[in-house]
């Protein structure tokens, strides 16, 4: 039977990191070094829980791909990674979960322990529907990983095994999540305050992208 998730399971609640005002379009929820600490925290978990196991940790492109490249380092186990692509979708067909699987898993996941890491959840249809496919392949067990949990836009009782940080029902952007494409590379993750303005200026967050070398 499995263990009760550990306190260091359960999302961190609330911005630990003072907030950095930007022309009030947005400020910074999670800090750069408060995503590595939480990152470490949960591979240090999913060591501890799938010890004499070789899982393969399964995400979505593009969003997913920055979290489970530093997620995958902190597990201390071997390990196999494997990608997905879905289409974009517009909110009707969010509301009814459904997408087009556009990059199918190569691996054969028959006997399995599959881990999909996402980089976000929020009404949990997307993850209830990959997750379904995910374990028609054979799995031997699936669970599910999420950097940021937005209970508050929660429509199906999906609860992720392993979650990193309560996120608040705001658009959020940087450690791999994106506004049209931009942002994905931001080393903190922003809550985006004003969205109006950020799409009249898609710019309007560039004072946060990390100077180049």
């Amino acid at each position: 039977m499995r263990s009760a998730r550990s306190r260091r399971d359960r999302p961190l609640r609330g911005p630990l990191v003072a907030s950095c005002a930007m022309a009030e379009v947005g400020r910074v929820l999670y800090g750069r070094e408060e995503v590595r600490r939480r990152v470490e925290e949960l591979g240090r978990t999913i060591t501890g829980d799938y010890v004499g196991r070789k899982p393969v940790l399964v995400t979505v492109l593009k969003g997913g791909a920055v979290f489970l490249a530093d997620l995958m380092r902190a597990v201390d186990l071997p390990l196999e990674v494997s990608f997905m692509a879905i289409s974009r979708y517009g909110d009707a067909e969010e509301s009814l979960g459904r997408v087009q699987i556009l990059l199918d898993v190569e691996l054969d996941l028959a006997g399995r322990d599959v881990l999909l890491v996402e980089d976000i959840v929020d009404t949990g249809l997307t993850s209830r529907y990959l997750l379904s496919v995910l374990r028609s392949r054979g799995a031997a067990s699936i669970e599910l990983c999420t950097l940021l949990d937005k209970t508050a836009r929660r429509i199906v009782p999906i609860r992720p095994r392993y979650a990193g940080f309560e996120c608040p029902d705001n658009f959020v952007v940087g450690y791999g999540l994106d506004f049209r494409e931009r942002y994905r590379n931001l080393p903190d993750i922003l809550q985006v305050d004003d969205l109006a303005r950020l799409r009249a200026d898609p710019d309007a967050l560039t004072s946060h992208v990390p100077p180049a070398a």
